[in-house]
């Protein structure tokens, strides 16, 4: 599949004026994704956890979606942490599920009932996870970090171009730089995620879920805050 470079260049200038448009950023690393989703979707598919999960049909947007579950999870978990993040942030899993079928249109990668589908369709809800488990806020220097994390794990190259045209921008020692690199590194280190048992992990507590999947601490860093998100109080 060959790269749409025009058609990133657009949508990463969409972006640039509205920080908040997801659907802008899901466009442009489709459009330079290439072949990369097919190879990780066949390291996924040939794992033992991955063809389990395929095979279990699961999604694991029916979990993330049910914002009293996730909440009712235990005190410190991944799961109540999501719900925390969720709520701090007014957004949702269905927000951006919204935003990724409006950039892939209703007969793209998302929407089909068969293992790639599938497999989109979770990589799209570990977003929102590698979010809380990195520590990578929704401000502008967290989603570009959580990003670069990403990148790492999947070698998508379309996200490693959203990621690499941004480091650039910023400059490589900028505050955002830095984030971005450290993000990138923490990814080259962890554990493949992608295959966990997010299902079960999400009752897990945080901390002991970072230490052993091997992520790290939360990075302590000044946030960049879009205009079109919330106002945090602490």
């Amino acid at each position: 599949m060959a790269f749409r470079l025009a058609e990133a260049r657009v949508a990463m200038e969409a972006l640039g004026a509205d920080p908040d448009d997801t659907a802008q950023a899901i466009r442009a690393i489709g459009a330079m994704s290439g072949n990369s989703p097919e190879r990780c979707f066949k390291r996924f598919a040939r794992s033992e956890g991955g063809a389990r999960i395929l095979r279990e049909k699961r999604e694991l947007y029916d979990i993330l979606s049910d914002i009293d579950r996730l909440g009712a999870m235990p005190e410190g978990s991944l799961g109540r942490a999501i719900w925390s993040f969720y709520t701090v942030e007014q957004i949702s899993a269905q927000g951006l599920k919204g935003a990724s079928e409006a950039a892939a249109g209703v007969d793209g990668y998302f929407a089909g009932d068969d293992d790639r589908s599938r497999f989109a369709r979770r990589l799209r809800e570990l977003h929102d996870v590698f979010h809380v488990l990195t520590g990578y806020g929704r401000d502008m220097r967290g989603e570009i970090a959580c990003l670069a994390f990403t990148y790492s794990q999947t070698k998508n190259t379309g996200i490693g171009y959203v990621a690499l045209r941004v480091l650039r921008g910023a400059g490589w020692n900028s505050e955002m730089g830095k984030l971005v690199r450290q993000g990138y590194w923490r990814g080259r280190r962890a554990e493949w995620l992608l295959t966990q048992d997010w299902e079960t992990l999400l009752e897990e507590p945080l901390e002991e879920l970072r230490e052993r999947l091997g992520v790290g601490l939360a990075p302590i860093y000044v946030q960049d805050r879009s205009p079109g998100a919330p106002v945090l109080t602490n």
